[in-house]
């Protein structure tokens, strides 16, 4: 048995291995992005919302087999910064082994990062990434590192910062990194537009502190903010550039854009 039991299986995605397997290769299909980046922000909500969206994010990725997953915290357990340094994460296609190596390394480097499991069980942030990942990358192996938002100041965006040169050293290393965040909720498709505009120009710009100030300004409902700035800082540090790969919203499957969930693939690349 594995370390960690899918928490979202059969409700976020098929908990069926063959009706997983026909619905992540439904959303790849026909997806020509340039597989040359070396880190993405991919959405984390339910399949049938988010999915198309997310197979852009992870299939822009490089072939890495080592990857950083960076996932937003939307339960009040462990640490602000959790990790799992070991073990195993089951889906339906199977078990997904923790870097060991590669944590024991980003530890070392980011005194920030507290050794818990409890951060992680109930998660989902993570956890939907994963099957993408077997899917493309069957014999990779990963670090979970769940973070929770502490608001938008000086001090936040300063672990935000440690945590994204730790990153930055494992990426300069080889390793692909991904920042699971969903953005605007449950607004208009008007206003979410509107609100994420200076919040996505900060992001393609590489400026987290910017990133800050416009999610301040606008109030833009964006769950994973503190990954995707861990990962612009990392992003900086090697020099990489931003695209924004493709964008969805709950709306096109519900048929209601009056109150939807926004998501954006965004690469980072040399």
């Amino acid at each position: 048995m594995s370390d960690r039991q899918p928490a979202v299986a059969g409700t976020f995605y098929p908990g069926n291995r063959k009706e997983l397997l026909e619905q992540l290769d439904g959303f790849l299909d026909g997806i020509t992005v340039k597989q040359d980046c070396e880190m993405a922000i991919s959405p984390h909500a339910g399949y049938e919302y988010s999915g198309r969206t997310a197979a852009h994010a992870i299939a822009s990725l490089k072939g890495s087999q080592r990857f950083i997953i960076l996932g937003a915290s939307h339960y009040p357990l462990g640490p602000g910064f959790s990790i799992m340094s070991s073990g195993s994460w089951e889906t339906p296609l199977g078990v997904a082994m923790v870097d060991r190596e590669m944590a024991s390394a980003l530890m070392g480097k980011c005194s920030l990062l507290e050794e818990d499991s409890s951060a992680h069980r109930r998660e989902h942030s993570i956890e939907v990434q994963i099957p993408f990942l077997q899917r493309l990358f069957p014999r990779f192996a990963f670090v979970p590192i769940s973070v929770r938002n502490e608001g938008y100041g000086k001090g936040f965006l300063k672990d935000c910062e440690a945590l994204g040169h730790a990153a930055a050293l494992a990426a300069k290393a080889g390793a692909g990194i991904i920042a699971s965040s969903d953005f605007s909720h449950y607004v208009s498709l008007e206003e979410a537009e509107m609100k994420e505009k200076p919040v996505l120009d900060a992001i393609l710009g590489l400026d987290p502190a910017a990133f800050f100030r416009a999610l301040k300004r606008t109030d833009a409902s964006i769950c994973g903010y503190g990954p995707i700035a861990a990962t612009l800082y990392a992003a900086r540090e090697l020099g990489l550039r931003a695209r924004l790969i493709h964008s969805s919203n709950s709306g096109e499957a519900t048929g209601d854009s009056s109150e939807v969930v926004s998501y954006h693939a965004v690469g980072f690349h040399k």
